[in-house]
């Protein structure tokens, strides 16, 4: 039965990225690997060694983000108290980033996890994923459209229900524009 009113068309989608299509079945199939492995590791020797391996996979995960996570607040700490701020090349974030990382691939339940979480551990290795990353980083930077932020900030999109984009320019107020009344203490 029709109605007489149009049919509402709605924007086309935009296509998937390979990650989008391919990360679920990359964890999928990691997944299903890591189970094999350790169906495999358990016939070859016994499930209480298969738990062992497992216990001790957490408890050394745990203390790696612990000890991270205690150098990474020493090195901000250090930094705060010089007032500068932090050197790029000073390897107190990433290299930290990646002990954490490596630390949660530890307490993952998984044989493979925990081999990639060993091997993050390494300082070698973490200095070449380090160096890659930032490489990385720096040419999808220079590959990214032109414009600032602030440009990006001064145009503004609002997204309507019915899926039309509506331009917009973003408008800020500068403090001697309005008189302010005087603000109430924070803390009682």
């Amino acid at each position: 039965m029709t109605t007489g009113a149009p049919t509402p068309t709605y924007p086309a989608r935009p296509p998937r990225s390979r990650l989008r299509t391919f990360l679920p079945l990359g964890i999928a199939a990691w997944l299903v690997l890591e189970i094999w492995l350790l169906t495999v590791v358990a016939g070859a020797t016994s499930g209480f060694v298969v738990f062992l391996l497992l216990l001790a996979g957490i408890v050394l995960g745990a203390v790696v983000i612990k000890r991270a996570g205690r150098r990474a607040f020493q090195n901000l700490n250090q930094t705060l108290q010089r007032g500068t701020a932090p050197a790029s090349g000073s390897g107190s974030g990433g290299g930290n980033g990646l002990l954490m990382l490596g630390g949660l691939l530890l307490m993952l339940p998984g044989l493979i996890s925990d081999a990639v979480g060993l091997l993050l551990l390494i300082p070698p290795v973490q200095k070449a994923i380090g160096r890659r990353a930032e490489r990385t980083f720096e040419r999808k930077l220079r590959e990214a459209a032109p414009g600032t932020l602030g440009d990006a900030f001064q145009q503004a999109r609002m997204h309507r229900p019915d899926g039309k984009v509506v331009q917009g320019e973003v408008i800020r107020d500068e403090p001697g524009d309005t008189p302010q009344e005087p603000r109430p203490p924070l803390m009682g």
